[in-house]
């Protein structure tokens, strides 16, 4: 069973999101994502100044297995993208709650988001 982050929220589409009181969130795929996909080789990220609608999507990860898409779990200003994660995909399959987060939104709004008790219950992680 993969790994949920207690300390973060999740959208359905398995992305989470980690608010910050002072500053941008940050957004990556859950683990359970991560090790459903299987081998990361390439991902494509929201630019830096573009705007990203929750709900939507704003990107795609592509693996050894299928190539599916990124949503945003937030609407906001994009300030980061993790260019590790771009030059190093694999760092999603391996942290994907650390060093494998892939960008950064200033919030304006929020999408629907689960809890991680909800979101493991629902996909089989465990916290």
């Amino acid at each position: 069973m993969s790994k949920v982050a207690a300390e973060l929220k999740y959208s359905a589409e398995h992305e989470w999101l980690a608010s910050h009181e002072a500053g941008p969130a940050t957004i990556g795929v859950s683990a359970v994502a991560a090790d459903a996909l299987g081998d990361i080789v390439y991902v494509d990220l929201p630019e830096v100044g573009s705007t990203v609608t929750a709900g939507q999507t704003c990107g795609e990860i592509e693996s050894t297995k299928s190539v599916s898409d990124l949503y945003a779990p937030v609407t906001g200003e994009v300030t980061e993208v993790n260019a590790d994660a771009i030059a190093d995909p694999a760092l999603i399959n391996s942290d994907p709650y650390g060093a494998g987060w892939l960008f950064k939104v200033v919030v304006e709004s929020y999408g629907p988001l689960l809890s991680a008790t909800e979101y493991a219950e629902i996909n089989g992680g465990v916290l």
